[in-house]
């Protein structure tokens, strides 16, 4: 009997340790396809026929628009997945987001681009799918490691898909990285088709709920965490879509390479958030969230302040590497901040709402931070976000409790 016990234990853990570090896999590929076009998307808008000053208002518009709409769609695909599993969730992500980037890279113009971003926002996520799959499958203890891990995914994918596919676009055009981006996206999803195991359950709580996505609101704290993920992608995202833009200024308009520059200068902060990620992941386990959540909100504004007075690639470069370092321990501890204060029968509903929150932020971001671009130039933006911060971290500080560690 025992020699069984410890097969079946043994058994368990193999199982969730090949689903982790296959969703870590597929995570990274997905995050790379998605990624490629990052360093050009401006540059693409300009090639459809989009002309100055418009064209950060089109790159601001492009990327809210996505982001709006997956607003809308997160809740819906987060009450489906506590229903019905949260794997084919994933699978519906990677795959629908697989035949969509491929499909941006045969535009003729702004406006079809516009409306495959509309597409985008409602039938991908495969970040918060992912985050729900993991959550359910590995032992509570290890949920900090095991989305610290996730996170690390996504830096890297983050790291690794605006340099290459800067190098790409250079290289070959933009039509050809948008192709080689859903190529990616499709190995992902096929990873988890074939290589990931959930042994689903709809609990009898999920029954009597009856689909009531806002009855979570009624946990201790998880309003706030809404509104933290809504401020904080406000506020990384303001900025977003005029990088690019910002960097060819610094870097010299004209020069050629400028695409691959602007894909190192996002590497450099992809990896080291991966690496932030990695070790807040680990350490969140073992010292609470809301102190690592506080100092890293800190840091992330200090970073944001000192990219609007940059004069340098080479300052650049150094504010990459502070605002990887510190934005990259974020988000791992607000992820597991929101699995200890939700039960696991409702982590399909709950990271659809914050994702829900957190496309919010992504479309409102994006979008005023354009328009305030073409108002008042590239460095203005930084410096407003900068100080949106502020209020940001006192949120966390007055309104989020510390919780007690579970085993």
């Amino acid at each position: 009997m025992k020699v069984r016990l410890e097969s079946s234990s043994s058994h368990r853990e193999q199982s969730w340790a090949v689903t982790l570090y296959t969703m870590f896999t597929a995570q990274f590929l997905s995050m790379v396809g998605f990624a490629f076009v990052l360093p050009f998307l401006p540059f693409y808008i300009r090639e459809l026929g989009v002309s100055e000053p418009m064209v950060p208002v089109w790159a601001g518009g492009l990327t809210a628009s996505g982001a709006l709409v997956m607003a809308l769609f997160s809740p819906l695909w987060g009450w489906l997945a506590d229903r019905h599993g949260r794997k084919i969730m994933v699978e519906r992500a990677m795959f629908g987001g697989a035949v969509i980037t491929f499909a941006m890279g045969l535009v003729g113009n702004v406006w079809q681009l516009l409306i495959l971003r509309l597409l985008s926002g409602a039938t991908t996520g495969t970040i918060s799918a992912s985050i729900a799959l993991v959550s359910t499958v590995v032992p509570k203890s290890r949920l900090g490691y095991s989305l610290g891990l996730m996170q690390v995914a996504v830096f890297l994918g983050m790291t690794m898909g605006p340099w290459i596919g800067g190098l790409l676009a250079d290289a070959m055009g933009y039509r050809c990285t948008f192709m080689v981006g859903g190529s990616l996206l499709l190995m992902g999803g096929l990873l988890v088709l074939f290589r990931t195991r959930e042994d689903f359950q709809r609990s009898d709580d999920t029954l009597r709920e009856k689909g009531r996505i806002f009855s979570l609101l009624a946990y201790g704290g998880f309003p706030t965490m809404l509104a933290l993920f809504f401020l904080f992608h406000f506020t990384v995202h303001f900025v977003a879509p005029i990088l690019p833009l910002f960097i060819e200024t610094v870097y010299g308009p004209g020069r050629g390479g400028v695409a691959s520059t602007t894909g190192l200068l996002f590497a450099i902060s992809g990896g080291m958030s991966a690496l932030a990620a990695g070790g807040i992941g680990w350490l969140s386990d073992r010292v609470g969230y809301k102190p690592l959540i506080v100092l890293n909100l800190l840091l992330t504004a200090v970073s944001l302040l000192l990219h609007g007075v940059a004069q340098s690639i080479a300052q650049l470069a150094l504010m990459r590497i502070l605002y990887g370092l510190a934005a990259g321990g974020i988000l791992p501890a607000m992820n597991a901040l929101v699995g200890r204060l939700i039960p696991p029968n409702s982590y399909g509903k709950a990271y659809g709402l914050t994702a829900s929150m957190t496309a919010l932020g992504m479309a409102a971001g994006p979008f005023l931070g354009g328009i305030m671009a073409s108002w008042l130039g590239y460095r203005w933006p930084f410096l407003f976000v900068g100080a949106m911060m502020i209020p940001v971290t006192l949120l966390v500080i007055f309104s989020i409790r510390p919780l007690r560690r579970q085993g």
